[in-house]
């Protein structure tokens, strides 16, 4: 697995998305995604760093996982299915570590918070991620802190 950071959040042209981009950690390669606007409202403030006087579903499944005693271990994206990304959250339980599947951008919004790992399989990279051309045209971009 191929670990990953958030590079970026913008709206699509229409307005009604946006697009997570996803760089691999140590590589040029990107994932992007197109996801929804709670969800890129969730991710934004969690790598951000604000703290709402309420929570997003994100804390609370957060909240949820670690008062019934688990604790997220990492994001895993691991397939692309009729153009959907698959992923899952890794959870280690008293009874063991429990596989849960969820939608990519829920996954990196809960691990933002809980300060895990996100990855994505090689097979994942290879089908969906595109590579910066060197052409000197794109702006130089850094991952959000």
């Amino acid at each position: 697995m191929i670990p990953m950071q958030v590079l970026s959040i913008a709206r699509t042209e229409e307005g009604r998305e946006h697009l997570l981009l996803l760089r691999e950690a140590e590589g040029e390669r990107v994932l992007p995604m197109v996801i929804g606007l709670c969800e890129a409202m969730s991710i934004a403030t969690a790598v951000q760093g604000h703290t709402l006087s309420r929570p997003f579903s994100h804390d609370l499944l957060d909240t949820v996982i670690r008062r019934l005693g688990g604790e997220l271990i990492q994001v895993a994206i691991h397939d692309v299915r009729d153009e959907a990304f698959i992923a899952q959250l890794e959870v280690r339980t008293p009874n063991g570590v429990v596989e849960i599947d969820c939608r990519p951008s829920d996954g990196v919004a809960l691990a933002l918070r809980a300060g895990v790992p996100i990855v994505a399989s090689e097979d994942v990279m290879e089908a969906s991620a595109v590579t910066p051309s060197s052409d000197g045209d794109e702006d130089d971009e850094r991952p959000l802190e």
